[in-house]
């Protein structure tokens, strides 16, 4: 099977896509055409209003969705010509993912939770690597808890390890602040803040949430399934005066 090839050194871009849903009076654009790249090695922010398209796009991003019109590409990798066991392939091999719910295995320990994409893939754990990752999750005392025996702040922090412990190209993280008090929450966006300064890891985050946005290199403004507008270096006082003029 051919795969087409992409100069970009974009970890991920988006050309011309469109996602449709419906015909007739029911269809619905959630995508309208939007081009958009993430750069390696930088921390973007995706917001807008509900209903705005930013889950959809990162899902559609991440191949965990397929698209109507256009192209999708992961580094140099077109995804939407791949059939079902190359996507799989891609996604274990080169994406990581956060989610709000931290989809840790209640009978697995924080550290067996964080090698477990490896071990589903029977690929071995880079144990300097692991130590590394561990060690700026700032878990090492409680890596033979399991998750009933953590806090939520705890829980998400071995989430994102679990993301990065395969070095991924790229990691996509929905709302992963979403179930956390803002102090959880704080440690947890350090912690991926620091996979990005001192470690090189690239980050796109969906969040409806200011503070979180704040973190980011980026932030990438949808609205009607369209990219409205973005920000350099956001502080939260920018992100809030930028949704004001949205309307948001």
């Amino acid at each position: 099977m051919t795969i087409t090839q992409s100069p970009t050194k974009a970890a991920a871009r988006a050309l011309n896509v469109s996602k449709i849903y419906g015909e007739g009076e029911t269809r619905v654009a959630a995508l309208d055409g939007i081009s958009v790249e993430f750069a390696e090695g930088k921390f973007t922010a995706i917001m807008g209003p509900s209903g705005s398209g930013k889950s959809t796009l990162m899902h559609c991003i991440a191949g965990l969705d397929t698209i109507t019109e256009g192209e999708m590409w992961i580094g140099d990798t077109e995804i939407s010509q791949l059939n079902e066991k190359a996507l799989t392939r891609l996604r274990r091999e080169a994406i990581g993912f956060v989610f709000q719910a931290f989809n840790l295995i209640p009978t697995l320990t924080a550290s067996e939770n964080i090698t477990l994409p490896l071990d589903l893939a029977g690929t071995p754990v880079d144990k300097e690597w692991f130590d590394a990752v561990v060690k700026t999750v700032g878990l090492a005392d409680r890596l033979e808890h399991r998750p009933s025996e953590l806090s939520g702040g705890q829980q998400q922090r071995v989430a994102v390890a679990r993301a990065l412990v395969s070095r991924p190209s790229i990691v996509f993280a929905d709302e992963p602040t979403g179930n956390l008090d803002s102090k959880s929450g704080n440690e947890v966006l350090s912690f991926m803040r620091r996979a990005v300064d001192d470690y090189g890891q690239t980050i796109v985050m969906v969040t409806h949430d200011q503070i979180a946005a704040s973190f980011a290199d980026r932030v990438v403004f949808l609205a009607d399934g369209k990219i409205v507008d973005e920000l350099e270096s956001p502080t939260v006082d920018s992100i809030i005066d930028r949704m004001k003029r949205l309307g948001a």
